[in-house]
């Protein structure tokens, strides 16, 4: 049997308890427990919620195996051989790691009794080292084991059976590990991206939505709905959709031949349920039966809800389509656009990709098989075509082409913000402006989610931050998931972090600067070695992000100022501007690590080099009619760019600045 323990099994644990060891080998044996009731204080646990979450028969059958297994230790105990040297006999470790074992050191004799127990240390998932260390009193009932945080029932059980687990053992440290392991159980739910959730869970606050609702809240826009139902449908319209004007095309590579492969079998639930999709589509007109040359697999992919989604294999398909050169909405163009406006709505279109018409020419390339035989055409556009997205955000950008300046759209959320006009008030603007969009919508037989509509709301959520007539803020869901992240312990969960956060450099003063010591832990033919510094900068960000504060949405009817700065290893700036009540309010951060060549630049130089970076960031709200002042912490730059004697540098970027 392999002795194993929970630090191998329980990675969650096994990290926490390996974030807080410090890094001589003796704290570790000196912070091990003495006692069993230290342990169950580091770990409190419910026994209700023990009890439901293990089953009769499964408990039973834990307790019967841990029973068997305290009954061979007791056994083993008075033979010569220990339980050290029997697990590591028995567990497969490499004959490098066999000659890393140490004996461990004679030390006092513990308070409490304590067994051997033969450890493997991991990093990064692979072993490290093995050891051997004394343990107090590690718990044998079901109910501690299962109090742990993210303890695999499914795992645990098939390797208990399986013969593969001899002892187990909980490893804690004091304090630190108790705080560490709440974090990373309680709040690992919290920590995960809001994409990484359950589309339940991310459309539960949208249920309660409804015309009762919106008729119950007095929204001004409820009358005007109310007119154009049609708009929102609970069911989409079993018809083919209007020709708009805007089709998709695929344009193959010159020289590709028919995109074929062969359909693989599928378990028979999910074959019925590809059947009964297409089938549904076929009474809809979507699709029709198909003698193409060309053919593309169908899958299934289970839902988080239940059910299957059904997945369209294009893959030989994409490879041969030239790509579509169709522009992607910019997300500060689309905010840049709200301001000065004080009324919001946020509508969303549903089923989008069904309401466009395919060429005629290119039906038989979207010939899909199925598992039973059946090979279709797709009327409309599919999902999984490579250029989809940028036909749907043509279609929707031709549409709005007339209602362009109060109803952006990006993709297939269109976004509506008014303001005050004359002797109406913002309100009635508002509910013009949403008139002229339902028509619209009306005309193209475009339709909308009522549960997921925004109507005459002082403030929205758009594209991942929250608009108002104040400004910009983050959204909060993602402040919190980045500052209830565990600490990472490997490059692969740091890299998921800095990807979070990355997505809210704008709200952090010199966010390029704070994250430089955790940046140089992802370099090429780095060590993963964690210091002080690599944690204080990840609380700096945390704590930054913590207090991000409002940006404003820039008005170009007043002067910006740029300030800018620039240290060892990384350059800022900010644009700034005053708002009618003459505070200065923060636009937008901007900041980059220095290159390796710019480290040796000298102190003015790099100065120079922050102006220049804020001016390229900045341009398109400094080109223009208003001046703009720069300010700048070094003040021989004044002398420096009037010098005679100037480097090749420096006279390119003076060139640069005289535009």
């Amino acid at each position: 049997m392999k002795n194993e323990t929970v630090e191998q099994r329980l990675p969650y644990v096994k990290e926490a308890v390996e974030q807080w060891f410090p890094p001589s080998n003796e704290a570790v044996e000196q912070g091990l427990p003495h006692s069993f009731e230290a342990v169950e204080q580091e770990l409190p646990h419910d026994d209700a919620a023990g009890e439901q979450e293990l089953p009769p028969h499964v408990n039973g059958a834990v307790e019967n195996e841990l029973s068997r297994l305290e009954e061979g230790e007791a056994s083993s105990s008075e033979s010569d051989t220990s339980v050290s040297s029997r697990g590591s006999r028995h567990t497969k470790t490499s004959r490098r790691s066999q000659r890393r074992l140490k004996p461990r050191r004679p030390v006092d004799p513990p308070s409490a009794p304590t067994e051997s127990v033969c450890t493997v240390e991991y990093v990064d998932g692979a072993p490290n080292r093995t050891r051997v260390i004394e343990v107090a009193s590690p718990p044998r009932d079901a109910k501690s084991i299962t109090s742990l945080p993210g303890f695999s029932w499914k795992k645990f059980l098939r390797d208990l059976k399986a013969g593969d687990i001899e002892q187990v053992c909980l490893i804690t440290d004091g304090d630190p590990v108790s705080h560490t392991i709440n974090s990373v159980g309680a709040d690992d739910r919290s920590s995960r991206p809001k994409s990484a959730e359950p589309k339940s869970v991310r459309e539960k606050p949208f249920a309660a939505q409804s015309w009762e609702s919106l008729k119950a809240s007095g929204n001004p826009i409820y009358e005007t709905a109310r007119e154009f139902a049609v708009v929102f449908p609970d069911k989409i319209p079993a018809e083919l959709p209007a020709d708009r004007g805007v089709r998709h095309e695929i344009d193959l590579a010159p020289g590709s031949k028919y995109c074929v492969t062969l359909q693989w079998p599928l378990p028979r639930d999910q074959v019925k349920a590809v059947d009964d999709f297409f089938e549904g589509r076929r009474q809809v007109g979507h699709v029709r039966e198909s003698i193409s040359p060309h053919s593309s697999p169908t899958f299934c992919v289970k839902k988080a809800t239940g059910g299957w989604r059904i997945v369209q294999a294009f893959n030989k398909l994409n490879y041969a389509t030239i790509p579509a050169q169709t522009p992607i909405p910019r997300k500060d163009m689309v905010l840049d656009s709200m301001s000065g406006s004080v009324i919001y709505s946020a509508i969303d279109l549903t089923d989008g990709f069904y309401q466009i018409l395919m060429r005629e020419s290119d039906i038989p390339l979207t010939a899909v098989s199925t598992p039973s035989g059946m090979l279709w055409e797709w009327l409309v556009m599919p999902q999984g075509l490579k250029n989809a997205p940028g036909t749907f955000n043509r279609m929707v950008s031709h549409v709005l082409r007339p209602l362009r300046n109060f109803a952006p759209s990006y993709f297939d959320d269109i976004f509506v913000h008014s303001r005050a006009e004359g002797d109406l008030s913002a309100v009635e603007v508002h509910v013009q402006l949403l008139r002229q969009v339902f028509q619209v919508m009306r005309e193209n037989k475009l339709y909308a989610n009522l549960k997921k509509r925004v109507f005459c709301a002082p403030e929205i959520p758009v594209l991942g931050c929250y608009v108002s007539k104040n400004g910009v803020r983050a959204d909060p869901e993602k402040i919190s998931s980045i500052c209830s992240w565990p600490t990472p312990t490997s490059p692969t969960e740091l890299r998921q972090w800095l990807g979070l956060a990355n997505y809210l450099h704008k709200y952090t003063k010199d966010y390029a600067g704070l994250i430089q010591p955790l940046s140089s832990l992802l370099k090429k033919d780095a060590t993963w070695l964690r210091r002080p510094e690599h944690q204080a900068a990840f609380d700096s960000v945390k704590k930054s992000l913590a207090s991000a504060p409002i940006l404003m949405l820039p008005d170009d009817s007043k002067p910006f100022h740029v300030v800018c700065d620039a240290s060892d290893f990384a350059i800022g700036c900010a644009l700034m501007q005053f708002d009618d009540e003459g505070r200065e309010r923060v636009v937008s951060y901007q900041s980059r690590q220095m290159k390796p060549a710019e480290h040796n630049y000298p102190v003015h130089d790099k100065e120079l080099l922050a102006m220049r970076y804020a001016l390229i960031k900045f341009r398109v709200y400094l080109l223009g009619e208003q001046t703009f002042a720069v300010y700048t912490d070094h003040t021989s730059l004044r002398t420096a760019m009037k010098s005679p004697h100037l480097s090749q540098r420096m006279a390119r970027w003076l060139s640069f600045f005289a535009e």
